[in-house]
């Protein structure tokens, strides 16, 4: 009895050059697979996130995702929402409405729009706040072990699926230069129930992008790991900037993943007459196959 195949695209997101982003895998046709059998094949990925395409029960949803880490299924993910996007269109699935998408998942449907360039850019989910305690901002600054913060704007743990601890510092230069301490750092994000710090900074007028952004992940026994490039992060750094009116314009760049050797590219635009924030970037396909399930 031959063995069952499904399709299976890896993409990177948040750039259009191959090896510069956030690899993604994502899995078609999987509507029969149980939660186990997802597990099983994220943790053999490796990757940050794998993405399961199933029917959607929302009857307003183009698609439905479930997004699995190594450890455990995500309600959202940002670079897994834009890799998804890019190849389930990729596939040749059309859009209900041009130009649109609404991704269901488990943190609910998703809005998606078009950009230039073939980019795609998901509506901010909603998002909860919780100001870090003031008694821990010298733990958080031993944490960083950077001077740079910027404490004027309250560092916030922001929960949108995927909860990071945002942290202001005061320059680009400065957030590439933090070498955090890993178990320092674990206590602070536990404080505010979120799994890393989502660090930035502003780059000068004339430099790459708006913001440097770098999101350190803690937990077990890894010590501090860093994400490449971050959607969710970037969402949660939008909404506080408007927030805190701390907003650089109607629109921003965010150059991540410096430190990694990557070169990610996010944008942030605010429609305020639509009360959305949208989060984008580009994803290029690096393999694309089949997947042999057992």
């Amino acid at each position: 009895m031959s063995a069952r195949t499904v399709r299976f695209k890896q993409v990177d997101v948040f750039t259009p050059v191959p090896f510069k982003g956030n690899p993604l895998a994502v899995v078609f046709e999987a509507d029969d697979l149980d939660d186990a059998q997802m597990q099983a094949i994220a943790r053999w990925t490796n990757l940050s996130e794998t993405t399961f395409l199933v029917k959607p029960t929302i009857p307003d949803a183009d698609y439905h995702v479930r997004i699995f880490t190594v450890e455990g299924e995500l309600p959202f993910a940002g670079h897994p929402t834009i890799g998804t996007a890019h190849a389930l269109l990729e596939s040749g699935y059309q859009p209900r409405t041009p130009g649109k998408l609404f991704q269901q998942c488990g943190a609910g449907l998703v809005e998606l729009n078009a950009q230039a360039g073939g980019a795609w850019a998901f509506a901010a989910p909603p998002a909860r706040v919780t100001p870090l305690p003031t008694d821990l901002y010298t733990t958080l600054t031993d944490a960083l072990r950077s001077d740079a913060i910027d404490f004027s704007a309250s560092p916030c743990g922001i929960d949108n699926g995927a909860p990071w601890l945002v942290v202001r510092v005061s320059s680009a230069a400065a957030c590439l230069a933090i070498k955090p301490d890993a178990a320092a750092l674990k206590r602070v994000v536990e404080a505010v129930g979120t799994h890393g710090v989502a660090v930035y900074g502003p780059h000068d007028a004339d430099g790459p992008a708006t913001f440097e952004v770098r999101c350190l992940m803690v937990g077990g026994n890894l010590g501090t790991g860093e994400d490449p490039v971050t959607g969710s992060a970037n969402a949660a750094i939008a909404g506080l900037l408007s927030t805190q009116h701390r907003r650089p314009g109607p629109s921003y760049t965010v150059r991540q993943g410096t430190v990694l050797g990557r070169a990610g590219q996010v944008s942030v635009h605010y429609d305020d007459a639509a009360g959305k924030t949208w989060v984008g970037g580009s994803a290029v396909t690096v393999v694309d196959g089949t997947f042999r399930l057992p």
